[in-house]
């Protein structure tokens, strides 16, 4: 039995010891609230950060994922959004976490701009768990590619961290061939245009003809690099494309 495993064992003790030195000597604070960390060998987050994010709630568009008003709830198996409605979708179904904003914005933010990678597979296990359904049949997962050049600068790929915690095997189908501005601040439109012809299929994706995959990225705003990803897959004759994100940025209910 090496540290690790005493460390894990008993009645806790040892972990006890270890958080109350670690509080002292390098008062850690929590990545989503900075409050300081009374358990840090935890996590970077507080638990009660954790449990303060909450889920998007039925009723809900079958295909995208927003928030539908009440009075739809009556037939939510057949409910779209106005936007799903007006237009075809390449994405079939779409789920998050929970909304982009408060504790689960900052938690992304500290992922993928602090470099928090331990963040990764708490919230891998959270999307696991509340996007079940869109994982349940599922050849295997997609994580959404970096440019290399971004790659690079980053030093790693938020999407690939995600998708290595979600249970499914994780099959690199896509890479970017085209560097893109920063999505950022860009209307729907604009951020469509953006992605246009920005990824192409790699040589995994040639075995996923008849497939269901799932793409995963931590955050959907307009869901255009989703769908630019699921045209690719698509024309490689996946036959059902579904989407997991960390977070959604949620258009209000109409």
């Amino acid at each position: 039995m090496d540290w690790t495993d005493r460390l894990t064992t008993g009645d806790g003790r040892l972990w006890t010891a270890v958080d109350a030195v670690l509080s002292v000597v390098l008062a850690p604070s929590c990545a989503a609230c900075d409050e300081l960390l009374d358990h840090p060998t935890r996590g970077a987050v507080c638990e009660q950060c954790w449990q303060s994010i909450r889920p998007l709630t039925p009723p809900l568009c079958d295909r995208c994922g927003d928030p539908l008003p009440t009075w739809r709830s009556i037939s939510i198996p057949l409910a779209l959004c106005p936007r799903c409605r007006r237009a075809r979708r390449l994405v079939d179904r779409a789920r998050a976490i929970g909304p982009y904003d408060g504790t689960l914005r900052a938690i992304v933010h500290a992922l993928k701009y602090e470099g928090r990678r331990s963040l990764a597979r708490p919230l891998g296990a959270l999307m696991r768990h509340r996007g079940a359904d869109m994982l349940d049949g599922a050849a295997c997962v997609v994580p959404v590619p970096l440019h290399p050049s971004r790659r690079r600068e980053r030093g790693f790929n938020q999407a690939v961290d995600l998708a290595g915690h979600l249970g499914v095997p994780v099959v690199t189908a896509l890479r970017r061939i085209r560097a893109t501005s920063t999505q950022t601040g860009l209307p729907a439109a604009q951020r469509h245009r953006n992605v246009r012809d920005a990824f192409a299929l790699a040589s995994a994706g040639n075995t996923l003809a008849g497939a269901t995959v799932v793409l995963v990225d931590d955050v959907s705003t307009t869901g255009a690099t989703l769908e630019a990803c699921a045209r690719v897959l698509k024309q490689a004759g996946v036959v059902e494309v579904r989407a997991l994100t960390a977070a959604r940025v949620v258009s209000p209910p109409r």
